[in-house]
Parts: structure tokens; C-alpha cells; sequence
């Protein structure tokens, strides 16, 4: 059987293969290319497109990340009125979090701090309803690379509230324009594909703690929590991450982490990114009013029915 599995390998090697695969070549001579979705002390598990195989790590003599195809980009992006979608090749947790760091702020008010992500170059923030509720002052703090290459913090006063959807429990705010300063987004997931089981991570600011990070998986992507769906992860959610990115594997936010089960380790959950587009393309009618904060809807009682003595009357 695994003389099979082996021969199924080298035949797969003259077709196509996608971008972010490894060239994986063994002592034997034998070679194998596909994407890694797992690693071990013992071994690693490769999928080749047909089938996923274990291959033991004392039988590696190389790994080498394959290029992609001349004329063929690494990363698909298209742009929207206020975010920008993308379809990114896969890279390791490090290497995501120095891509996108810059992209992930800080979130103070008076009376607390969260955490939210850049969607576009124009200083448009994405963060949680709770996070500012009642709140009209609010200051960002980025972290920009400098020259050294580490992430310098700056912080922005007189951040804008563009939108509020307590229901959804999101918020749209914008950074005003700083000199000498580009704002660098993250990217949404183009599809909303998430599968139990997957890698994702987290970036904010648990209990105040700047840019930590927090892998976990998918533990179930719909979880229903009173009449909204959730993704839930065991990615390590806490006071501080609430507003922050939840991304996939890919670096592409498939989720807006916002709550978890006190008392419980494990339990994080977050808003899918799908409910997240649909506030961003429907932001106007959620749009904040300075002059009238408590904006939304609010359903009145319906009148009581008469009694039949009441109706009997002329």
C-alpha cells in the first residue's frame, strides 16, 4: 500500500501545482511536491492534491518552497469601495504577522482599550460596537516599521466614528491623515470557505499586552450564539482582542474576534467575515450620528387589545 501511495506521488510531480507548495525530496530519491498542512517532530503530512500522505522526517533529505509560475501573481487582490479581498499564497505564522502587523491597532477610549484592523489605505478601521459604545473620544495606536525594521507605535487622536451595528456587534471608524504615514491594510478572505479543523491565528491586544499573537483551529465554523453564527476557535481570546483580526493560514481575515466563555479556555468566537462585508457594503444606513449617538432601531410595545367590556361601549 504505501509502495501505491509513493508511486501516486512521482506520477502527480508532471502536473499542475499550486503556488504555495514544497518540493520535498527524499533520501530514497524519490520526491513529492504539495502543500504541507501539518508538521511534527516525527513527520509531516503533505497534500499532494489527489491524497494526503505521512511522510516520516528522518526519510527528508530537502524541502524547498516552490516559486510561482512566471506571469502567474502571488497574491489575487481586488479592491472594493472600503476593503480589499485576496487570495494569498500560504506562509508561516511569523511571516504573516510581520506582513500584516502594521495593519492591526490599538483601540483607546476612556474607558477601556480593544483592538482593530486597517481595510483600506484611507485610514478605515474596522473594531467592535462594544469596544467604543457610549464612547465619542476615541485615539488609535499603530505600529509602523521603521527603518530598523521594528514596529514603532504612534498614536492618532481624534479618531472618526463612521458606522455602529450593535447587532452585528461592529463598528466602522477612520483614522485621520498623518504626515509622512501610509496606512497598510489587512486583506478579507474572497470566500467564505472555512473548514472545521483549520489553522487560523489571532492579533490584538489582550489585557493591554500589545501585538500578541494566538494560534489555534476552527472548532466549528457556525456555532449559533442567540440567532447570530459565530466561528469558533480555541485560538486564545481575552479582554483586549475584542475587534481584532481572526486570520486563516493564508494571512486573509476570515473573522472579527469578539467574545468568549468566561471561566473557560478554548472557547473564543468570532464574527465571520461574511457578516463583516455585508456591514461594510450597507455601512450607510448604519451611519453614526453625533447628534443623535443612540441611532438604530427601537421597537415599541404593541398596543394592548381592548377588553370586551371596552368594546361594547358606544
Amino acid at each position: 500500500m504505501q509502495r501505491a501511495v509513493w508511486a501516486l506521488a512521482v506520477v502527480w510531480l508532471g502536473g499542475a501545482m499550486p503556488v504555495d507548495a514544497e518540493v520535498i525530496r527524499l533520501k530514497s530519491g524519490h520526491g513529492l511536491e504539495g502543500d504541507v498542512l501539518k508538521e511534527q517532530a516525527d513527520a509531516i503530512y503533505v497534500d499532494i492534491g489527489i491524497d494526503v500522505i505521512r511522510v516520516p522526517v528522518g526519510q527528508i533529505a530537502t524541502r524547498t518552497a516552490t516559486a510561482a509560475p512566471a506571469g502567474s501573481p502571488a497574491e489575487d487582490v481586488s479592491d472594493h469601495r472600503f476593503y480589499h479581498e485576496a487570495a494569498l499564497p500560504r506562509k508561516t505564522i511569523r511571516e504573516l504577522a510581520e506582513q500584516f502587523g502594521e495593519g492591526v491597532v490599538l483601540i483607546q477610549t476612556p474607558s477601556g482599550l480593544g483592538s482593530g484592523f486597517l481595510v483600506h489605505e484611507s485610514g478605515f478601521c474596522v473594531t467592535n460596537c462594544h469596544v467604543i459604545e457610549k464612547e465619542t473620544r476615541i485615539a488609535a495606536t499603530i505600529f509602523h516599521r521603521g527603518t530598523n525594521g521594528e514596529f514603532n507605535r504612534r498614536r492618532i487622536d481624534d479618531v472618526r466614528i463612521v458606522a455602529l451595528n450593535p447587532y452585528f456587534d461592529l463598528a466602522l471608524l477612520q483614522l485621520p491623515p498623518q504626515p509622512g504615514l501610509t496606512y497598510k491594510p489587512v486583506y478579507l478572505a474572497r470566500d467564505d470557505n472555512l473548514q472545521n479543523g483549520e489553522d487560523v491565528f489571532a492579533i490584538g491586544n489582550p489585557l493591554g499586552l500589545v501585538r500578541s499573537i494566538s494560534q489555534g483551529i476552527v472548532s466549528t465554523k457556525n456555532r449559533n450564539v442567540k440567532g447570530l453564527v459565530y466561528i469558533q476557535t480555541t485560538a486564545d481570546i481575552n479582554p483586549g482582542n475584542s475587534g481584532g483580526p481572526l486570520f486563516n493560514a493564508r494571512g486573509e481575515v476570515v473573522g472579527v474576534t469578539n467574545m468568549k466563555l468566561l471561566f473557560a479556555e478554548g472557547l473564543g468566537f468570532a464574527i465571520p467575515v461574511s457578516y463583516l462585508k455585508l456591514f461594510l457594503e450597507q455601512h450607510e444606513a448604519f451611519a453614526f450620528d453625533r447628534n443623535n449617538p443612540n441611532s438604530g432601531y427601537r421597537y415599541l410595545d404593541a398596543p394592548r387589545r381592548k377588553s370586551s367590556a371596552q368594546a361594547s361601549e358606544p
